[in-house]
């Protein structure tokens, strides 16, 4: 007969989805709670010194990685610092400063529309609504979110992609596929004190460890509290490989980021 073999890794099942709303409900927020601890320093991870930055670094990480975008606003902002400059700056000198985030053209009429808006109704003010802030070209719901959440104080859900698949494919925590209304079913599971910082550690998660090709289920921290257990590879092992930024010991996305984050700064466009 064969020895048991005591240092066996444990068997995880597939969680099952709660079948009443207030069940779901204690899921999401044990969910939300044990990922406080996986990420304590979940954080916005643009680089940014102020509203403005903050603003036009979000339109530009459309379609691309935040790394790409913290590489390219530090020259951006050297030559163009306040919304009076870039409002009135040559396009194609800006298409080609953002060139590296893709959509430079499409994206150079948003930053530069948004900055004549904000000097011509704002004062040159970043404002403080949502609903004055999605008045503003190329800006969204979810553009409007992460600046009020990351500079005002003011909650907000961020609905990228990683928070879309985790909480509608991964968690079944809404049959919902559009953004608002995933946002607005989400909102109704959370205190509002609690949306900032939910969009935070729903998105680290995502980028780090629940991925959308390949999700790392097996090195996930939250595995048995996952309805969808077992669609990456589930061999802690190999899992563990799969596993990005801080999490896996590479470099994070900030150039600069918060004194509490535990891992690497990300370096500078064209260096090694």
């Amino acid at each position: 007969m064969a020895e048991r073999d005591e240092a066996a890794e444990p068997v995880i099942k597939r969680a099952k989805v709660a079948p009443t709303r207030t069940g779901r409900v204690r899921q999401a927020r044990r969910i939300y709670r044990e990922l406080g601890d996986v990420y304590p320093y979940a954080h916005p991870e643009l680089d940014f010194e102020n509203p403005f930055e903050l603003l036009v670094a979000t339109v530009l990480s459309a379609q691309t990685t935040d790394l790409r975008v913290n590489q390219t606003t530090p020259a951006l902002f050297a030559k163009y610092p306040t919304p009076e400059d870039l409002a009135a700056a040559n396009p194609e000198e800006v298409e080609e400063l953002i060139r590296p985030t893709g959509f430079f053209r499409a994206k150079t009429r948003s930053i530069m529309g948004l900055s004549k808006a904000l000097v011509e109704n704002f004062g040159g003010e970043v404002p403080r609504t949502l609903e004055e802030l999605v008045t503003l070209p190329g800006v969204g719901r979810k553009t409007a979110n992460v600046v009020l959440g990351n500079v005002f104080g003011v909650p907000g859900i961020t609905v990228d992609t990683h928070f879309q698949r985790l909480v509608r494919e991964r968690w079944k925590w809404t049959a919902e596929s559009e953004p608002e209304k995933i946002e607005a079913v989400v909102a109704e599971m959370f205190p509002r004190k609690d949306w900032t910082e939910l969009s935070h550690r729903v998105i680290f998660h995502g980028r780090r460890i629940c991925h959308a090709r390949k999700p790392a289920c097996g090195a996930c921290p939250i595995a048995a509290l996952c309805p969808s257990y077992g669609v990456g590879e589930t061999d802690p092992e190999k899992a563990r490989k799969l596993l990005k930024y801080e999490k896996g010991g590479f470099p994070g996305q900030r150039l600069k980021p918060p004194p509490d984050y535990p891992g690497i700064p990300a370096a500078p466009q064209g260096t090694v």
